[in-house]
């Protein structure tokens, strides 16, 4: 019986090509996996919170009941104050020192992935693989004036985010530093 020995060099060669060879396999950050969507999901919802309003400016005025209903639940959480021009039918809502941190846009946390549901078959859209995800997620950093009962009354689809795991959907798109959703 004849032995074989390998050279160190041969060897360590051997196991560069294997490491390489696995990698070509589509296991890194941009492999359709769910901890990979998963991962992509909640980098994107650190920088973009979930928000009440996407374009109100301080001082609002509005004449529109459940508009001021909403308003005034954000009064009565002492983020707003109120003033109502009686002749024209006006309510005027103006930022309290405490809404400063929230206002405009009064966001209310952000969401974290619990789980990953499904996705679709990656397909290619303007020269991009992307697929459509179907989380579960929760909402991370809420603040305590969006626990309010009030605030949640005012506000279902905040109130429904905030209270326990929601089901959502994310297109992502594929990229050379992974997953991403398109802004």
């Amino acid at each position: 019986m004849k032995i074989v020995r390998r050279n160190p060099a041969s060897l360590a060669a051997t196991a560069v090509a294997l490491v390489v060879l696995a990698a070509g396999c589509n296991t890194g950050k941009s492999a359709p996996t769910p901890a990979n969507f998963k991962l992509a999901i909640n980098n994107h919802f650190l920088d973009h919170p979930d928000c009440l309003f996407s374009d109100i400016r301080f001082p609002f005025e509005t004449s529109d009941p459940a508009k001021a209903k909403q308003m005034d639940s954000l009064v009565k959480s002492l983020l707003l104050e109120k003033s109502v021009e009686q002749s024209i039918h006006v309510s005027r809502y103006t930022v309290m020192p405490a809404g400063t941190r929230y206002a405009p846009r009064f966001c209310y946390g952000h969401r974290e992935v619990t789980s990953i549901d499904s996705s679709t078959p990656i397909v290619v859209n303007d020269g991009f693989k992307e697929t459509t995800v179907t989380y579960l997620y929760t909402m991370k950093e809420v603040p305590v004036w969006a626990i309010s009962h009030d605030v949640q009354a005012a506000f279902p689809d905040m109130a429904r985010a905030t209270t326990g795991q929601v089901t959502a959907k994310a297109t992502l798109a594929q990229t050379p530093v992974g997953w991403q959703i398109p802004d």
